[in-house]
């Protein structure tokens, strides 16, 4: 396994030179609408092109969890614009990027009917027909699945069925254990969910063995987060185990982790990372969960990034991923 650590200030610029177009390419990015049809579709996004429309690498950008549109937003309280910001710093160094909206959702909704009743199974499907997309748009034999967090879990049910035309993956801030075993950690870590943690937990383990859970008596938050509607796709994601799932990838993979992250751990990182020993790990001492580069120890500052858009994203990420997607498969 290739382990780079990438620092900040002058050694950051002399590592990222070798990766970087020159600056007459740092032009304005071009953006058009883009669809991928599947059944009940079609589905939305965005396709962002290098100024000079002549990209070397195109990558598709997997949102995280729960209504996350392709910008990175959610009406859940996010306003970071975290996906739209990496794809126009890929195109800035000549990567074509297509964010999306997922299936249900915002320019998704199609005619699905209900959002909820999605499976990882579609949704990695769904991750297959934009590398479809964007290899045709961009005239390229292939292009790289980039998720995010959860999305880092699609790309890795979607290169279980990938073809020719999907380069590999770019994993960022994605689990690295089961999705109930970060959960837990999770709640446990903020001491005001005590009131609540035993339920929380009870809940957790009833889904993880593919049981339902009867919510009535729980509290409101409790109800929201383990609502009935919801319960089928949690199941399922508690089947899933991403260190199992890239154990099988036989394509190129950067994994990368920010330091800062309050949601996904280092340690998720380097279990991904010792289950696929050929993959490539970047880690950014002040990256948080959504990309922003936030001083160290500073919860409010950290929890604040999520609401800022104005707020760079993390110094060397754009750098790390064109780095790797530029060298190809």
């Amino acid at each position: 396994m290739k382990t780079m650590r990438i620092l900040p200030g002058a050694v950051l610029l002399a590592l990222s030179l070798g990766a970087a177009l020159p600056l007459s390419a740092a032009a304005e990015p071009v953006e058009s609408e883009v669809e991928a049809a599947v059944g009940n579709g079609p589905l939305r996004g965005t396709l962002t092109m290098p100024a000079d429309g002549a990209p070397r690498a195109a990558v598709v950008v997997v949102p995280g969890s729960g209504p996350t549109d392709r910008d990175g937003n959610s009406p859940l309280g996010v306003d970071a614009s975290y996906l739209k910001m990496l794809a126009d710093a890929l195109a800035a160094q000549g990567v074509a990027a297509i964010r999306i909206d997922k299936r249900g959702l915002f320019g998704s909704k199609g005619t699905f009917l209900d959002a909820n009743a999605v499976t990882f199974d579609h949704y990695g499907g769904d991750a297959l027909a934009w590398v479809e997309v964007a290899r045709r748009k961009t005239g390229l034999p292939c292009a790289w699945l980039v998720g995010h967090s959860e999305g880092g879990l699609v790309a890795l049910i979607a290169a279980q069925k990938a073809g020719p035309s999907l380069c590999g993956l770019v994993l960022l801030a994605a689990p690295g254990r089961p999705m109930g075993v970060v959960l837990r950690e999770q709640l446990r870590a903020n001491p005001a969910n005590a009131p609540v943690l035993d339920d929380a937990l009870a809940a957790i383990e009833r889904l993880e063995r593919g049981e339902r859970v009867d919510v009535a008596d729980f509290h409101p938050a409790l109800k929201a987060m383990f609502a009935p509607a919801v319960q089928g796709f949690l199941i399922d994601a508690f089947s899933r185990d991403p260190a199992a799932l890239i154990a099988t990838v036989a394509l190129p993979v950067l994994i990368v982790q920010g330091e800062a992250d309050l949601q996904v751990g280092v340690a998720d990182a380097e279990a991904l990372a010792q289950a696929l020993p050929a993959a490539e790990k970047v880690v950014l001492p002040g990256m948080n969960h959504v990309l922003k580069e936030v001083p160290a120890g500073d919860m409010a500052a950290n929890l604040a990034a999520y609401r800022d858009p104005s707020l760079p994203l993390a110094p060397g990420l754009a750098d790390a991923v064109v780095e790797f997607v530029a060298r190809g498969r």
